[in-house]
C-alpha cells in the first residue's frame, strides 16, 4: 500500500470523525491538565524552597529544655567555634508575633546585618537600602503579605509592637521584601537582632538558635557527635534533614493527585475500551470494506494506531501547555491554596518555571499506552473477523 494513499485516508478519517474524537480529547486534556498543574506547582515550590535552604547554614543548634525549644545561650557560639571543621557561626532570633485583634501572626526574624553568613542571604534584599540609615533607627523589612495587611489596618509607615514587659516599640517600615521571594517571606519581618530581642523580651545573652557550616561533608556525623557530647540539652538539625522533610511534604501532596490521576485514567480507559468494543455498525463496515479491498490486518491496526496517536499527542500537548500557562502565568489560582494554605496572611506567589521532563515523559507513557491499547484491541478483534461478518 502506498504511503500517500494511507496518509490521505488517515486525514479523511480524522476530519470525518472529528466529533467522535472531540469527547476523548476533552476528557484527556482535563486529566492531563490537572496532573501537570500539580506537578509543575510541586516542582516549582520544591525548587524555590531548596534554593533558599542552600543559602542557609549547614547546621542549626537549638537548646532543648523539658522537651521544648528554649532560648540558646550566646556563649555557645565561642564553644562551637572551638570545634575543628566548623565555619561561619551565626546567631538568630526569630519567633511569631501575634496581632491579637485580627488573630494573625508575623514571623519576626532578627539577624546581624554585618554577619558574613547572613550577608550572603540578604545581599539581594539590602542592595537598594542605605544600611547606615537603616540601622540608625528602629527599622524593619516586611514581606508582601505583611505590607498589605498593615496597610489595610492603617499602618503605612510604622508599626507599633507590644513587648512582654508591657511597653510599646514603634518600628519604621523601610522596604518590602522582593515579590519573587514571597513563598518564603510573605509573612516575614526582618530587623536587627537587638531589636528582635527587645520585642520578644529576650536577654542580650540569649538567641533563638545558632547556625554554622561544615565544608567537609564527611565530618558531619562527627560534628553532631561532638556537639551532643559538649551540650547535654541540645538539638542539632542538619540541612539535609530539612530538605528531605520539604521534599516528602510536597511529594506526598503530589502523590495524592497522582493516585487520583491513575484512578481517573483507568476509569477513562475502561469506558474507552467498552466504547470501542461496541463499535458502531458504520465503523465495523469501514473495517470490513478495507479488508475486502485488500488491506491487511497490519494495515488496519497501523491506521487505527496513527489515528489515535494524533489524538494522544494533541491531548497531551494541550493539557501540558494549558497547565504551564495556568501555573506560571496565572499563578495557579485555587490550586495554590492546597499547597500554600491560607490560614494566616494571604500569599500571592509568583511561581518560578521548573519542568521535570522525566516526570512528564512518565505521564505520557501512562496515558498513551492504555489509551492506544483500549482502541487497538477492539479494532484487532474486528479486523481478524471475515469481511462479510464485519459488514453485516
Amino acid at each position: 500500500m502506498k504511503n500517500s494513499a494511507f496518509l490521505h485516508f488517515l486525514t479523511l478519517l480524522l476530519f470525518k470523525q472529528k466529533s467522535k474524537h472531540m469527547g476523548a480529547v476533552l476528557i484527556s486534556v482535563i486529566i492531563i491538565f490537572l496532573l501537570s498543574s500539580v506537578l509543575f506547582l510541586s516542582s516549582s515550590l520544591q525548587d524555590s524552597l531548596l534554593s533558599t535552604l542552600d543559602k542557609q547554614g549547614d547546621f542549626t543548634v537549638t537548646r532543648i529544655q523539658a522537651g521544648k525549644p528554649a532560648n540558646t545561650p550566646v556563649a555557645w557560639i565561642d564553644k562551637i567555634l572551638e570545634v575543628n571543621g566548623v565555619t561561619h557561626v551565626a546567631s538568630r532570633v526569630y519567633g511569631r508575633y501575634f496581632f491579637t485583634p485580627r488573630q494573625k501572626s508575623f514571623l519576626v526574624v532578627g539577624i546581624d546585618f554585618f554577619d558574613e553568613q547572613n550577608a550572603q542571604a540578604l545581599q539581594a534584599l539590602v542592595k537598594n537600602i542605605d544600611l547606615k540609615n537603616f540601622l540608625s533607627q528602629d527599622s524593619m523589612l516586611v514581606g508582601n503579605g505583611v505590607k498589605h495587611f498593615l496597610e489595610a489596618h492603617y499602618f503605612k509607615k510604622n508599626f507599633t509592637f507590644k513587648t512582654p514587659k508591657g511597653t510599646f516599640k514603634k518600628v519604621h517600615i523601610v522596604q518590602t521584601l522582593p515579590h519573587q521571594a514571597s513563598l518564603i517571606d510573605n509573612d516575614m519581618i526582618v530587623m536587627p537582632i537587638e531589636l528582635a530581642r527587645e520585642i520578644f523580651g529576650m536577654k542580650e545573652s540569649e538567641v533563638t538558635d545558632i547556625t554554622f557550616n561544615v565544608p567537609n561533608d564527611a565530618e558531619w556525623d562527627n560534628i553532631i557527635t561532638k556537639l551532643h557530647l559538649m551540650f547535654y540539652d541540645v538539638r542539632v538539625v542538619d540541612k539535609k534533614a530539612v530538605k528531605k522533610a520539604y521534599e516528602n511534604l510536597y511529594n506526598y501532596k503530589g502523590g495524592l493527585f497522582l493516585i487520583l490521576y491513575l484512578v481517573s485514567i483507568v476509569t477513562f480507559m475502561l469506558i474507552l475500551y467498552q466504547r470501542y468494543s461496541m463499535v458502531y455498525s458504520t465503523e465495523r463496515k469501514e473495517i470490513g470494506i478495507l479488508r475486502a479491498v485488500g488491506w491487511s490486518i497490519k494495515d488496519i491496526l497501523k491506521l487505527k494506531f496513527y489515528e489515535n496517536l494524533v489524538i494522544v499527542l494533541v491531548s497531551f500537548t494541550l493539557g501540558v501547555v494549558l497547565a504551564y500557562l495556568y501555573v506560571f502565568m496565572l499563578d495557579a489560582p485555587l490550586l495554590n491554596h492546597i499547597f500554600l494554605g491560607s490560614a494566616n496572611l494571604a500569599n500571592h506567589v509568583t511561581f518560578v518555571p521548573v519542568i521535570k521532563f522525566g516526570i512528564l515523559g512518565s505521564i505520557f507513557l501512562f496515558y498513551a499506552v492504555p489509551f492506544l491499547a483500549a482502541v487497538l484491541i477492539p479494532a484487532w478483534k474486528i479486523a481478524v473477523t471475515p469481511p462479510k461478518e464485519a459488514m453485516l
